[in-house]
């Protein structure tokens, strides 16, 4: 019987309880019930501006009339191509609430990505802010189907008298004026057709166990991924983290700083459902950068903040928070990267000097279990560890290529099992069954690409990814798909794309050319091809340096040896 069987695990789990109750309810009913029990809490607050529960509600009712005088159906995707603003969040729900599927992207993904995930999903809409539109006027003739585009406006969600200063703005005068006559439909009009339409579906129109929303991941083969997960899926992630966060009695009207973006299987499962399905307040930061993030811990005393290891890192980064008094603090997650020994034992001695309880907690998840499956416990951390699994979730090691379980401390790849597991990656069978296995305890484990061990007691340690990723401030970037879209200049005949360590961002981006014959290596050149980047690329994946080079070098089978790049890199940043 191997280790996983055993769940040795369950003896850390103190007062965090070794199973729980789901209830068989969809995204919207299951925040709906927090409504019901808090009608008056607030349910986010955006620039000041605060939505109660109630309010919510309402909110996301006209949301889904608009949607359905729109013409989307039930089992119909809409994109949200937005930031962390009150129209992404009722939007998302209001498409649960009709039986639509959300197709969660990057507001600051490239124009051809954009185009590829609308024509990937068949989305009938895609809902953006008025800053982004000329990416959607750029590949019109790049989609394969009509799609109706929705602007928002920031200003829109602006308390008074902000809402009328805000076109006068710095940051709104950088925005391009929306093109008068054009192919959308503003959010305020968008509405005002919802009003016609006088009845909705049942609540219970999408089950709990249908495809709610697509989430992108590069899967184990690092191409891009659509992940379909079901309000189950979501609601699991939910009620999970509210056990394993140990508050006893619930998070109720507690503030989770929501910074984490929401198209990010972390932000939107952590930074915003799992706050609304305990009745907590989603603190909005549509855009993260040091001194709001610093404002917002002094101003708005958030309780939870989920976030990457630069999240964290930005807190030593800053003098804002000299005498700040973090006591109101319950809990820190750490997630969507390795969080170093060394960066845990400074944010742990920089809350302790500002007067909170609490430690930083390493979690460890992927998006086909939606985020996090697994976290610290409480008041137990051990050295690298990434902690123990959530409740009712199983994980085990397996010798990589196998689905046989390795003993204790025995390096191989980290598979999981419980309620949070994906559906299945869409239309896409083969990479499904290839991630998704039924091994001999009849359990459908997800193989996750991660190299770990995991201890006699249950504690799990991340090592590596198998496949060949980046991670650079928490966002995956995958270097073949950059590679590609580098090789494809004309100038260009080959290049070699590597992740080189950062102390801020972990891991940043850097690019291996070799030219074609009779290029010369200048540096117009250079910059022609980190514009040709730009057009392709999104912002958070562009290679901060492009070295030229005659050749690439090359393993016994020809392939380019992008270890050798890789450590050559490395070797330079440490010198």
């Amino acid at each position: 019987m191997g280790i996983s069987a055993q769940a040795p695990w369950l003896n850390f789990y103190g007062d965090v309880p070794k199973h729980l109750d789901y209830p068989r309810l969809n995204l919207y009913q299951i925040v709906r019930q927090s409504a019901r029990s808090y009608p008056d809490y607030v349910a986010y607050e955006f620039m000041n501006k605060e939505t109660t529960y109630a309010q919510f509600m309402r909110r996301i009712e006209r949301t889904a009339k608009a949607l359905r005088a729109l013409g989307v159906e039930k089992g119909d995707r809409v994109t949200i191509c937005m930031p962390n603003t009150p129209q992404a969040l009722d939007t998302f729900y209001a498409l649960n609430r009709i039986g639509a599927v959300s197709n969660m992207i990057h507001p600051l993904s490239a124009p051809t990505e954009i185009a590829f995930y609308l024509n990937f999903s068949h989305s009938k809409a895609i809902l953006t802010l008025d800053q982004f539109y000329p990416k959607l006027e750029e590949i019109r003739d790049q989609l394969d189907h009509p799609v109706k585009v929705l602007i928002a406006l920031i200003q829109d969600e602006l308390p008074a008298p902000l809402n009328l200063l805000y076109p006068m703005t710095k940051q709104a005068r950088k925005v391009p004026k929306l093109p008068k006559g054009g192919d959308y439909l503003l959010w305020k009009d968008f509405l005002k057709a919802g009003e016609k339409v006088k009845e909705l579906p049942p609540e219970d129109v999408m089950l709990s166990r249908e495809g709610a929303s697509i989430l992108y991941s590069g899967g184990t083969t690092g191409t891009t991924k659509g992940i379909l997960l079901s309000s189950d899926n979501f609601n699991a992630t939910a009620l999970q983290t509210i056990a394993a966060s140990g508050r006893m009695n619930g998070i109720a009207g507690c503030r989770m700083l929501s910074v984490m973006p929401v198209f990010h299987g972390f932000g939107l499962g952590i930074g915003i459902h799992t706050a609304l399905v305990g009745g907590g307040r989603c603190i909005l930061v549509p855009r993260f950068d040091l001194k709001t993030y610093a404002q917002l811990l002094i101003k708005k005393k958030p309780n939870f903040i989920p976030g990457v290891p630069t999240l964290f890192e930005a807190l030593l980064r800053t003098d804002l928070l000299d005498k700040a008094d973090l006591s109101f603090l319950y809990g820190m997650f750490s997630g969507g990267d390795s969080l170093s020994v060394e960066l845990k034992k400074k944010v742990d001695a920089f809350l302790k000097e500002h007067n909170a309880k609490i430690q930083i907690r390493e979690g460890y998840g992927t998006t086909e279990c939606v985020t996090a499956s697994c976290l610290t416990p409480k008041d137990y951390a051990r050295s690298g560890s990434i902690g123990i699994p959530f409740p009712d979730t199983y994980y085990k090691i397996v010798k990589v290529g196998t689905e046989d379980e390795v003993e204790p401390n025995i390096e191989g790849e980290i598979c999981i099992s419980g309620p949070s597991v994906m559906m299945c990656y869409v239309d896409n069978p083969e990479e499904t069954a290839q991630t998704l296995r039924r091994h001999a305890d009849g359990r459908i484990w997800c193989h996750t690409g991660d190299l770990g061990t995991m201890d006699a007691d249950g504690f799990v340690y991340f090592r590596q990814r198998i496949k060949r990723m980046i991670i650079t401030s928490g966002y995956n970037v995958y270097p073949s798909q950059l590679e590609n879209i580098i090789d494809g200049h004309e100038k260009v005949l080959l290049s070699c794309v590597v992740g080189v360590k950062d102390k801020y961002k972990m891991q940043k981006v850097k690019a291996y050319v070799v030219l074609r014959p009779g290029v010369e290596p200048t540096d117009e050149v250079r910059e022609e091809l980190m514009a040709h980047c730009r057009r392709h690329i999104a912002k958070y994946a562009m290679p901060y340096e492009i070295e030229f080079r005659e050749e690439l070098p090359k393993t016994l089978v020809g392939k380019v040896a992008y270890r050798v790049l890789e450590e050559e890199a490395n070797a330079q940043v440490e010198a």
